[in-house]
C-alpha cells in the first residue's frame, strides 16, 4: 500500500485507497490480545499546496482481547480516524510546533507502518469485558462475577500486619 509524490502531483483530485490489511503479526507475541480481524482501510489522498500530501480516512478492525480483571473473553470493534500529511524532503532545521507534517526522503510513501502505528495506540489500555467487572478474587482466584468466595481480602497496613493475631 504505497502513495507516490510524482503521482499525487500529477493527478487531477483526490485519490481513494479501500483496501483490507493483514495484521495479525502485529497481535503475534501479545498475550492479551487472542485474535484480530484483517483490518478495512478507506483513505482519500489528497495533494495540497507546496508539495504535500494529505491522508485521510478511517480504519476499521475487530479484536478479540481478554478482560484485564477476570481474563475472560472481550471483543472490540475498533473504529479509528487516520489522518497524517506527508511532503517529499529532509526535515527543515527549524520546525513549527503545530507542523506535523512527516518528510520523506523518497518518492513512494510505504502506508503500511503508519497504518499499524495507528491501530497499536488505538487498543484499550486495559479492556473490559463489562464496565462492573469485579475481577479475580486475589487470594483464591475465584471469578467474582460468576460466584462469590469466603476469602478475607480485607486490606492489612504491612506496618501492624504483626499485630494481627495479637487477641486471639
Amino acid at each position: 500500500m504505497e502513495m507516490s509524490f510524482r503521482k499525487m502531483a500529477s493527478a487531477a483530485g483526490p485519490m481513494k485507497l479501500t483496501e483490507s490489511l493483514d495484521i495479525s503479526h502485529l497481535i503475534r507475541n501479545n498475550n492479551e490480545i487472542t485474535a484480530v480481524s484483517p483490518m478495512q482501510v478507506d483513505l482519500t489522498i489528497t495533494a495540497l499546496p507546496e508539495g504535500v500530501v494529505d491522508v485521510q480516512g478511517t480504519l476499521s478492525a475487530e479484536a478479540d482481547m481478554l478482560c484485564s480483571r477476570c481474563l475472560g473473553n472481550v471483543h472490540e470493534h475498533l473504529n479509528m480516524k487516520f489522518a497524517e500529511q506527508f511532503k517529499q524532503g529532509t526535515e527543515p532545521e527549524e520546525v513549527e510546533e503545530e507542523d506535523d507534517t512527516l518528510y520523506m526522503e523518497e518518492d513512494t510513501v510505504n502506508l503500511v507502518p503508519f497504518l499499524e502505528e495507528y491501530f497499536l495506540l488505538h487498543l484499550p489500555f486495559a479492556p473490559l469485558c463489562k464496565s462492573d467487572c469485579k475481577g479475580l478474587c486475589p487470594s483464591c482466584g475465584t471469578d467474582l462475577n460468576e460466584s462469590s468466595c469466603d476469602c478475607d481480602n480485607t486490606p492489612i497496613d504491612p506496618r501492624l500486619a504483626g499485630l494481627k493475631d495479637f487477641f486471639k
